[in-house]
């Protein structure tokens, strides 16, 4: 529904996932018997968590405890861990910069060449492990980057920028060889982002296995305010969500819905999936556990940009394992903790035992809904009030 904003332009409501609560179902599932599988092409993965191609979030450490764990770590194949032999002392000048220092220091270390032996022995490293490993890249370097990762055993490949479409038009660059790269990634291909019914069609006709949703919602992400550009998450994810049922129903491949960015507490997951999500990457909250590389900050891939910088470095904190964020027990009452468990908890509540069961689930507005009734939690500044 469309609401004129002045004469002869019109603008849809659009919807975050703070502005929407989800409605309990008459029958309730045991969370012990839900299934929180996600399947991207013919890998599976047993939680629906992808760990985001952040270097503060995943390195080769972090991406051996993620599959441990059930889910999938995926490498930024531009990134200090393949530019940097030791990414340590780099890491470190990051993190001990200025708020005034910082993206000028981000622009600058990510200025040394990325090496291609350094993509090699990364991923050696993970699958000595007998882990699984997903690899990223910006489209402009995907069939320069990605067969070298895939040559030593990546499992998954993302390309993956601010918004990646299949139509480009440039006077003076080549659009994407979709065709080429379908041939060329014979292990699942996720893509993304996108935010649009058409946008995320024409990825899934090129061959996506799954496609990223998320234009501006990541914590450390600065693009609605640098360029304006963005769709409230919620909104995005369930008008991907239908161009996915649609295409399947045309064609008869599913392609996995994958929400990207915004998403700090099991709440937030629950109704990204009720949105119509197979599955979610995250960032933030990988950058908080203790495995992390980035000793407590987090900072967004297009954040070192050498031209127009779309992030910033944020401080999460060093929190907890990786282990207790995903799968608990919680220590804390915030929903921070645990994500997996409050996931399965809230589809039960709202009687789905499998991810596509929830994408069933009622939803309502509920634009008050985190501060309604939580008065003295305000006053005390515990739980939702902090």
């Amino acid at each position: 529904m469309e609401t004129e904003i002045g004469i002869g332009r019109k603008a849809r409501r659009a919807y975050g996932l703070d502005e929407i609560a989800l409605v309990p179902a008459p029958v309730a599932v045991d969370p012990d018997d839900v299934d929180v599988s996600l399947k991207i092409g013919d890998l599976t993965l047993s939680i629906p968590v992808l760990a985001s191609a952040m270097d503060a979030a995943v390195d080769t450490k972090v991406a051996i405890e993620m599959s441990r764990l059930g889910g999938l770590a995926v490498l930024n194949l531009e990134g200090l861990h393949v530019r940097y032999e030791d990414p340590n002392p780099v890491i470190e000048r990051i993190v001990s910069a200025s708020k005034e220092e910082a993206v000028q220091v981000l622009q600058e270390v990510y200025r040394e060449p990325i090496k291609p032996e350094l993509i090699r022995k990364r991923v050696r490293e993970v699958k000595q492990a007998g882990a699984r490993l997903g690899v990223a890249v910006t489209p402009a370097k995907a069939l320069e980057l990605l067969p070298i990762a895939l040559e030593e055993g990546a499992d998954v490949a993302v390309i993956q920028s601010t918004v990646t479409t299949v139509r480009f038009i440039s006077s003076t660059k080549p659009a994407l060889p979709w065709d080429q790269i379908r041939k060329t990634i014979k292990v699942p291909l996720i893509v993304g982002n996108c935010v649009s019914y058409e946008g995320a069609w024409e990825l899934m006709e090129a061959g996506a296995d799954a496609v990223l949703v998320g234009v501006g919602p990541g914590a450390a992400c600065t693009t609605r305010q640098v360029v304006g550009v963005g769709v409230p998450q919620a909104t995005a994810i369930a008008d991907v969500a239908a161009a996915r049922d649609d295409f399947f129903k045309q064609t008869g491949k599913y392609v996995a819905v994958i929400a990207d960015g915004g998403m700090r507490t099991g709440a937030d997951i629950c109704k990204a999936i009720a949105c119509g999500a197979d599955g979610v990457m995250i960032g933030s909250p990988i950058a908080s556990a203790f495995e992390a590389p980035g000793r407590g900050y987090h900072w967004g891939m297009a954040t070192p940009h050498p031209g127009l910088p779309r992030g910033t470095r944020i401080y999460v904190g060093q929190v907890a394992p990786l282990e207790v964020i995903l799968l608990g027990p919680a220590t804390k009452d915030d929903g921070t903790l645990n994500l997996v468990g409050a996931l399965k908890n809230g589809m039960g509540m709202c009687g789905a035992r499998n991810i596509k069961e929830m994408h069933r689930c009622q939803i309502v507005i509920a634009p008050t809904i985190r501060t309604e009734g939580k008065q003295l939690q305000r006053e005390q500044g515990v739980g939702q009030g902090r």
